[in-house]
């Protein structure tokens, strides 16, 4: 959410950004409705002033109780004005996007990320790489039929070894961030419509999520949602901050929109695994903990020996959420280039203003918190291992890291 006193003081900033970022709110229209409201408060308050003036004298002024049965009445009619004043006006601020930092690149797709370096050695094979989906099928490892077949298209099975390795995959990376003072947890995997909005998916995203029939509650897109949601309505000890938080869960999304998005295998889906990392800090410290997040996921892609390379991404591929983003972007040895395994925004107090979750300072006062919400680790990353680690006999070799979980060096072809 964006503060309010920037549509009162700094109108002509807002609607640069708004320019920039495509949003189509009337921005005059919304400084006119909140001047509006504003005025309408201050009409009641002194009416209720004068109200409660007139009736002290009631007792033994008759004039003085038609007056207050006619304030009285006045005040009512311009109470519910006010109201729908007010939510006129929270509709018109809930799709403002956030700002933006200085260094966001333009450009109106992820084609126009800026790359800020590449990291690893893009393996070379001595016969042309197959991509996920066949060494999947050859390994017996990834069942997309049979994941369509019990549910729909995008959904899909692991199995066998190819499950152990996403599971070791997903306890290493959690063992990794407990290592380096994240707090693990289990979180729900439903959200109420007002943690989704709170977290800046709705309204922004409600086409990418699925809604349970009758219930306030929609199914997870990342545990973002849940994680940031946690604190909501609370103040929180300065002294505590920051607190790191981590999570894996299932995450659901509708993807609408998203096909032909070189969408073959399960790169592309409805339901997939992710550990988040998730950040609660003091709004100086937010550019800080968006780079030690980015630190994170460089560092467990490199000990799993992926080549990657960094981008900031430009205003047309970030949510409105975001302040400032990197994706990282693994080479997928099959598909022949870098796909985005991992995204790191900052969000400032965007998601704090909506949630209402503040922090007390040592002085006494209380402002909001900054969120940093970053991927550390999805099956996209076991997919990039897959194609990149394989042999001519289509086996894949595992990564050294993970061998101590997986129990086994190879996923070997099926005799």
């Amino acid at each position: 959410m964006i503060d309010i006193k920037l549509v009162r003081e700094q109108l002509e900033l807002l609607k640069k950004n708004c320019t920039r970022r495509g949003c189509q709110v009337d921005l005059d229209q919304l400084a006119a409705d909140d001047a509006a409201w504003r005025a309408a408060v201050q009409k009641i308050e002194t009416m209720r002033a004068e109200r409660n003036r007139l009736s002290k004298e009631c007792k033994d002024n008759p004039a003085a109780r038609e007056q207050v049965r006619e304030l009285k009445a006045e005040m009512e009619g311009l109470e519910v004005e006010t109201a729908e004043l007010f939510k006129k006006v929270e509709t018109q601020l809930s799709w403002l996007p956030n700002l933006l930092a200085d260094d966001v690149p333009d450009g109106k797709d992820d084609a126009d990320n800026l790359e800020l370096r590449k990291e690893g050695i893009i393996p070379e094979f001595s016969f042309k790489p197959r991509d996920h989906q066949e060494l999947g099928e050859m390994l017996d490892i990834i069942d997309t039929a049979r994941g369509a077949k019990v549910a729909q298209a995008g959904f899909y099975f692991w199995k066998g070894k190819g499950a152990i390795l996403c599971q070791s995959l997903f306890f290493w990376t959690q063992m990794e961030l407990v290592k380096r003072g994240f707090t693990l947890f289990m979180s729900p995997c439903a959200a109420k419509s007002k943690t989704l909005y709170g977290t800046g998916y709705l309204p922004f995203f409600a086409d990418q999520t699925y809604g349970l029939s009758g219930e306030d509650l929609a199914l997870i897109g990342t545990s973002e949602q849940t994680l940031v949601g946690y604190h909501a309505d609370e103040v929180l000890d300065e002294s505590k901050l920051p607190l790191l938080y981590s999570a894996y869960t299932p995450c659901f999304r509708t993807e609408s929109g998203s096909y032909g998005k070189a969408s073959r295998g399960i790169f592309r889906v409805h339901q997939f695994n992710k550990v988040e990392q998730i950040i609660f800090c003091r709004p100086e410290d937010s550019p800080k903990y968006h780079e030690l997040c980015l630190e994170n996921e460089e560092y467990l892609l490199k000990q799993l020996g992926i080549p990657y390379h960094v981008v900031n991404v430009c205003v047309g591929d970030m949510g409105a959420p975001g302040y400032k983003k990197y994706d990282i972007e693994a080479w997928f040895a099959g598909f022949g280039g870098y796909r985005e395994v991992t995204s790191n925004t900052n969000l400032t107090d965007f998601q704090s203003r909506r949630l209402g979750i503040k922090y007390k300072t040592k002085e006494g006062g209380r402002d909001f918190v900054h969120t940093i919400s970053a991927t550390a680790m999805t099956e996209r990353t076991a997919i990039a291992i897959i194609e990149n680690n394989q042999q001519a006999d289509g086996s894949v070799i595992i990564p050294e890291a993970l061998r101590p979980f997986t129990g086994f060096e190879r996923i070997e072809v099926p005799k």
